[in-house]
Formats: structure tokens, C-alpha cells, sequence
């Protein structure tokens, strides 16, 4: 049983609605997947994928959850809690937006919420890691406070920038 009270999986902010994952969002999950430009999953594929985050979240008591617009009502990307690299204990920060929603402060705005549910939880601080190429993510970070703490390097990945933010 973990030391740290389950992070709410239903968030809202002033344009968004952050909630638990269904099935139907399958298709747009892999949509958004296949941007990253390493092919297209099937629809079962994304699924199972979708099943294990859900299972994950029961186990770990976090989550990563999928973004809506509130007004417009559609998926545009996710947010929210993994271990990743890191510990149950100091999680990390995850954020993904479909190209078309970038630019609009909506990974700010999901980042900002999942920041305030990771600090209810009781938790000191977050990670994030991020690919030295990725400037958007280094810019939403450092609006919400983190701080560069290393370096690392992953094979097929690259260099790998750690950066962290208290919680206190």
C-alpha cells in the first residue's frame, strides 16, 4: 500500500477537462501516437495499450490521463503521472499534444492541474524527462517552475535532460 493518497483522475481547468481513459479513445490515441513518426499501432494494440494504463493506474494510485477541450469537447493529447524513469515516490511529469494543439498553453494549462493533483497526494517533488531537441516541452516546464538537475544519455533516445520541481 503506498504511503501517498490516490491523485484525483478527473481534473478540470478553464479550457480543459483531464479524465480517465475509454476505449473510444483508441482511435485518436494512436492518431496521436503516429505523429511521433514510428508507424501506426492498430486500434486493438492501443487498446490493450489503453487497458494496461488503466490497471497501471488501480496498482499506482496515478495516472496519465487523456486532455479534452471543454468547449470544443475533443482528445488532443495527454497528461499526467508516470514512474517512467523515476519512483512511484517522485513520479514523473507526462505531457503529449497533437501538433495542431501546440502553441495554445494547453500543455501549461494540463501540467499546471496535474501539478496541483501530485502535490494533494502528498508527494515532495516531480520529474520530467525530456530530449534535449524538445525546446516546447523545456519552455512548459520552466513556466511551472522545474529546474534542470542532469543529464543522461538512452540509447535510441539520445540525450535525455532530467529536471525536477519540489512540491512543498
Amino acid at each position: 500500500m503506498s504511503a501517498y493518497e490516490t491523485m484525483p483522475f478527473h481534473l478540470e481547468t478553464e479550457r480543459l477537462i483531464l479524465r480517465p481513459w475509454a476505449e473510444s479513445d483508441a482511435a485518436e490515441f494512436r492518431d496521436l501516437l503516429a505523429e511521433r513518426g514510428d508507424g501506426r499501432q492498430t486500434v486493438e494494440h492501443i487498446r490493450k495499450a489503453i487497458a494496461e494504463l488503466l490497471t497501471a493506474t488501480a496498482t499506482t494510485g496515478i495516472a496519465l490521463l487523456p486532455i479534452q477541450r471543454r468547449d470544443e469537447g475533443d482528445f488532443i493529447g495527454y497528461c499526467g503521472l508516470i514512474i517512467g524513469r523515476s519512483t512511484l515516490e517522485e513520479p514523473e511529469i507526462a505531457y503529449e499534444l497533437f501538433r495542431h494543439a501546440h502553441g495554445r498553453g494547453y500543455a501549461t494549462e494540463a501540467a499546471g492541474a496535474v501539478l496541483e493533483a501530485a502535490a494533494a497526494t502528498g508527494r515532495e517533488r516531480l520529474w520530467s524527462t525530456v530530449a534535449t531537441w524538445n525546446t516546447p516541452s523545456f519552455r512548459v516546464l520552466e513556466k511551472l517552475g522545474f529546474e534542470r538537475d542532469h543529464v543522461t544519455t538512452e540509447e535510441g533516445k539520445g540525450e535525455l535532460v532530467w529536471l525536477t520541481r519540489s512540491l512543498a
